[in-house]
């Protein structure tokens, strides 16, 4: 039978990729990503708004236009787990802009963020996992 060695110095090295100090980085990578798609839907909301007596509503399937700044302002990102990052709005009325209604075309906003910034993600998560194979004796 065939003897193998280094099992002691492999298993080593996926713990350490796979520790607490592993999933801490990714976590925060993970939460960079998701703030960066808020922070652009929010944009997307705000940007050329007009409140109060001047508002003037968006058209269908372009972002909604701010007027009270509840909506942008509701959305954030949350650390739910370890490796679980949760971008949302929360106001009353988000998902029927996103969604649009029987009545109302979607004015969606949360959407075209994740789209727009897709790419970008991908490259933050991956240099994350880079990051972490790196430190822990990877190539």
């Amino acid at each position: 039978m065939a003897k193998v060695t280094g099992v002691d110095a492999v298993k080593r090295r996926l713990n350490s990729i796979t520790g607490p100090e592993a999933v801490r980085l990714m976590g925060q990578a993970l939460y960079v990503a998701g703030d960066l798609i808020a922070t652009d839907a929010a944009i997307s909301i705000t940007a050329g708004a007009v409140s109060g007596k001047g508002h003037v509503a968006s058209r269908p399937g372009e972002a909604p236009n701010a007027d009270t700044h509840r909506l942008d302002r509701s959305i954030e990102t949350v650390l739910v787990g370890p490796l679980h990052v949760q971008v949302s709005a929360n106001a009353p009325y988000a998902a029927a802009l996103e969604f649009g209604t029987s009545k109302v075309a979607e004015r969606p906003f949360m959407r075209p963020s994740v789209a727009k910034n897709r790419d970008e993600v991908r490259q933050m998560v991956g240099d994350a996992v880079s990051a972490v194979v790196r430190r822990n004796g990877g190539k």
